[in-house]
């Protein structure tokens, strides 16, 4: 079974990054030409995104929070060095992914994936047949048992290892985007995410049959 299952993927076309990306410039332009209330526009249309590839890093719903508005407050205060070589989703993202990993470096804490994204209606899914095939009590155990293994092996990848798969897997980003956030080659990236998958696939074995 394909590992990608388990998660709930954003899937978005080329063509709709270009216009999201040339939409957001022209909002940044215009918060950069002093029209600062123009950010707000950002601030929904990310905020829940950048909560999201932040909290798959930190498992804390606290920290999330506390994460995700410290990245909307430095890119604001960043925003004058905004050129649009990158898109701007892109851009914040890197903001957003620095900020928590000296987050966790700092307090020395681990990630953990959730199964809150886990995609209900994916009948192709063998786990989620499983799912549906246990009772109450049995269901409520087998995802209790997946949530514990997932875990355990999240906590054995590096964080770099965490961050690519957590932003391919969950925010459905691309390897050229994913490289321009890490600072680092598609292969890297590549190689990371293939390293990652492979892992997990072998530790969640049982459960991915």
């Amino acid at each position: 079974m394909n590992l990608s299952k388990v998660f709930n993927r954003s899937i978005i076309t080329t063509p709709e990054r270009q216009q999201e990306a040339d939409a957001d410039f022209a909002i940044v332009q215009k918060v950069q030409g002093g029209d600062t209330a123009a950010f707000d526009h950002l601030i929904r249309k990310y905020r829940e995104r950048i909560f999201g590839v932040v909290y798959n890093l930190t498992s804390n719903r606290e920290d999330t929070a506390d994460l995700t508005q410290d990245t909307f407050i430095k890119a604001f205060q960043a925003i004058n060095r905004f050129n649009g070589q990158a898109s701007f989703f892109t851009w914040l993202y890197k903001i957003a992914i620095y900020t928590t990993l000296t987050h966790l470096r700092r307090n020395r804490l681990r990630n953990f994936f959730s199964l809150e994204k886990l995609n209900e209606e994916d009948a192709g899914s063998k786990i989620l047949e499983q799912v549906a095939d246990k009772n109450t009590a049995d269901r409520d155990t087998y995802l209790h048992e997946l949530q514990e293994k997932l875990n355990e092996a999240m906590q054995k990848l590096s964080i770099k290892h965490r961050t690519v798969i957590s932003l391919f897997e969950i925010d459905g980003l691309s390897h050229t985007e994913i490289a321009q956030i890490m600072d680092c080659s598609e292969g890297t990236v590549r190689s990371r995410l293939h390293y990652a998958k492979q892992f997990l696939q072998g530790e969640l074995s049982k459960y991915l049959r």
